[in-house]
């Protein structure tokens, strides 16, 4: 019983520091997972002309976009923008796909989906369900491409977009580096999370 006992209470120990030293992360990579919209595209393979392709419409796609999302002030806000405008993203990938001379379908759609711990070069985000607008170009089996489209990172790259939607607690916690390893934690969790409810 006593060996028990000598086992038991460090591991207890150790599991109740970790757990509250990331509990707060794991809150505010849920919230700030609820206020960010992202692009996500897949190409149709891994071939390099496939994620030429891949490339080429995203490109398009931005450029079609950039000021799309200036007047949202919600999270809510970009993804009604983004459900409203399905058929124009549609349409302007297939447009990119039939001008560089393929025929793949591509489907456009609003969806929550799981993403990694991402880092940039000035700001992390967290592991965790967000929502997105979904580009797959044919079989959709190809490395993808993805992007914060609100608040619009996509096209600035600037941390300075993110004060639309996240509190300076937020934007510091994906801004200072020292986050990172809490975030690996919080993503380690997320996956053992979804595993358990699905």
């Amino acid at each position: 019983m006593r060996k028990k006992l000598f086992v038991f209470v460090p591991l207890f120990l150790v599991f109740t520091v970790i757990f509250t030293l990331i509990t707060p992360a794991v809150a505010m990579s849920e919230d700030i997972s609820t206020k960010v919209f992202r692009l996500h595209i897949l190409a149709n393979s891994d071939s390099e002309d496939d994620q030429k392709l891949k490339l080429k419409v995203r490109d398009k796609i931005l450029s079609v976009s950039d000021k799309m999302y200036n007047n949202c002030a919600t999270v809510d806000d970009a993804v009604n923008t983004a459900k409203n405008n399905i058929d124009l993203f549609e349409s302007t990938a297939a447009k990119v796909i039939i001008d560089n001379g393929y025929t793949y379908p591509v489907k456009a759609y609003v969806t929550k989906e799981y993403f990694d711990t991402r880092k940039y070069d000035n700001f992390t985000l967290p592991a965790g369900e967000y929502d997105s607008l979904k580009i797959e170009i044919g079989s959709a089996k190809g490395h993808n491409w993805w992007c914060v489209m609100f608040p619009s990172v996509c096209i600035s790259g600037c941390v300075d977009d993110f004060d639309k939607s996240l509190s300076n607690d937020e934007i510091k916690m994906i801004t200072d580096g020292k986050y990172k390893y809490k975030f690996k934690v919080v993503e380690v969790y997320e996956k053992i999370k979804s595993k358990i409810i699905s």
